[in-house]
């Protein structure tokens, strides 16, 4: 029987899943311990996130217990939410419909070992993903999303820049002041003069 090894690195006292075996070669036992190994918090996409981030100046604060969903990275200042996703537990382009599932294959692979879980599961996901955005941006937050396979050596240059106009274009649009339109005969009037010539008349 071929054995398959799962290669992890320690940071910050986590561990990360890096490459292992295709789920259909697993037992029921060890893909348990491959699943449980994989932290909800403080996982190596949303280390990537957050040092991009206070890299270029943005101060945050992480897992706010006081909004819907404990948002990955807050920032009050822009009134934004930042999700980090990982591309299998939220279903990064997967369509699910009933028991079958259209999927990114590169992204989210669902397994076909007890499928029927699984869809369930990222089905659920995907609907708590849209409801805690819904009611975030019904308070008046900003969401964003950056997926796993955004953060890649090859993207994560581009992900992360991208991230920051965002932000930065989210802070000039809520903090523009809007002048109110004239109509031609009021753009057409006299300017009043300087206060100082006020006196002379």
């Amino acid at each position: 029987m071929q054995k398959y090894k799962i290669k992890s690195e320690t940071q910050n006292n986590r561990r990360f899943i890096r490459n292992f075996a295709p789920m259909e070669k697993l037992t029921p036992e060890q893909r348990h311990k491959t699943m449980a190994a994989i932290h909800s918090k403080d996982t190596k996409p949303e280390l990537l996130v957050r040092r991009g981030l206070w890299r270029q100046g943005f101060r945050y604060r992480l897992n706010s217990p006081r909004l819907p969903g404990h948002p990955d990275v807050v920032l009050r200042k822009y009134r934004t939410c930042v999700f980090v996703n990982g591309c299998f537990w939220h279903g990064h382009g997967a369509v699910l419909d009933g028991e079958g599932a259209i999927t990114h294959k590169n992204c989210c692979a669902i397994p076909t070992t007890n499928r029927p879980f699984w869809l369930a599961k990222i089905r659920r996901n995907q609907e708590r993903d849209k409801q805690v955005q819904q009611q975030l941006a019904e308070m008046g937050w900003h969401c964003i999303t950056v997926w796993e396979c955004e953060l890649t050596p090859h993207r994560r240059d581009d992900t992360l820049n991208a991230l920051a106009h965002t932000l930065n274009t989210i802070w000039l649009n809520d903090h523009s002041v809007k002048r109110p339109y004239l109509p031609a005969e009021e753009e057409d009037a006299p300017m009043p003069m300087a206060a100082e010539d006020f006196n002379n008349e």
